[in-house]
């Protein structure tokens, strides 16, 4: 990592010592926001954003997120999880407490192609994308100078359908040595296994070169070229055993007409990946994308 970034992270780190924010899924009844803001106000703590939905005020699931300043919050968090936990009882909450300036360790999975990678690793060096980069991962050794350019480790690992275990199992390794809170597959052209989802629940994010559900799998862009579609698009989402079929986090599309050839489309297409991948990405660094079955609720 470069002088600059970690400059950047640690300011960002020290600003930021005492925010906090409650993150809160539970079904819907009355006093729930009342409840813990009163808690809050308790520990002195100036609510400073507070989001919240219900998927139905009578009887469906309600979700918040409330990012608060509290003086001394590493000092008191424990003591705060303790005495939550009452308050969580009565209203049968599933919930979390974060603590801002803990910037979540990422993995970066990559093929061949860079683009969505550089649009992550821009936003990174310039401030807007507060994540500790820990490592990045590929089966493809195009983006090593890329990566290691900026100080960040690169793993080259070989993969295809025969070796996947083998493979996943130096992966896997590699996230547990780094301690890895998030995994982003910035076109990482490999299908994973049950088992590396399900170690890593709602935490591997990916991005599907279409606008799901249109053309899941292989090739969208041929196969959106030979339906004549007018618009194409990509999807960014959670990645479940499903193909293709998980929570949705964000979406975006580009227009396109019968003069753009497959090719074209391709081009076109890598805008809508980058920006979609990096917006989700963001979102989910803030802790702003709550899951709720197979949907998302983004704040």
């Amino acid at each position: 990592m470069s002088n600059f970034v970690q400059g950047q992270l640690e300011e960002f780190r020290e600003k930021n010592q005492d925010r906090g924010r409650l993150i809160i899924k539970c079904p819907d009844q009355p006093g729930i926001v009342s409840t813990v803001t009163a808690f809050l106000k308790q520990y002195d703590a100036n609510i400073v954003e507070l989001s919240q939905y219900s998927m139905n005020p009578e009887g469906g699931t309600f979700f918040t997120r409330i990012e608060f300043d509290c003086p001394g919050l590493k000092d008191r968090a424990a003591e705060m999880e303790v005495a939550f936990e009452e308050v969580s009882a009565a209203f049968s909450m599933e919930w979390t407490l974060t603590h801002v300036s803990d910037l979540k360790r990422t993995a970066i999975f990559v093929s061949k192609e860079p683009h969505c990678l550089l649009e992550l690793l821009w936003e990174w060096q310039s401030g807007d994308l507060l994540a500790d980069i820990a490592l990045v991962i590929s089966n493809h050794e195009d983006t090593r100078q890329i990566v290691e350019s900026m100080g960040i480790p690169f793993y080259y690992i070989p993969a295809n359908k025969d070796i996947r275990k083998e493979v996943e199992t130096k992966q896997l390794g590699l996230l547990e040595e780094f301690n890895i809170d998030l995994i982003v597959l910035a076109r990482y052209m490999q299908i994973l296994t049950p088992d590396f989802v399900a170690a890593h629940p709602n935490k591997i994010i990916n991005i599907h070169h279409s606008f799901l559900p249109a053309f899941i799998g292989a090739r969208p862009y041929e196969r959106a070229y030979d339906r004549g579609v007018k618009l194409i698009g990509a999807t960014s989402h959670y990645v479940t055993n499903d193909l293709d079929e998980g929570p949705i986090i964000e979406q975006d599309i580009e227009r396109v007409d019968h003069r753009d050839s497959a090719g074209d489309m391709k081009k076109i297409g890598r805008s809508a990946e980058r920006r979609v991948l990096a917006r989700a990405v963001k979102w989910h660094l803030e802790d702003r994308v709550l899951v709720h079955e197979n949907k998302t609720v983004v704040f």
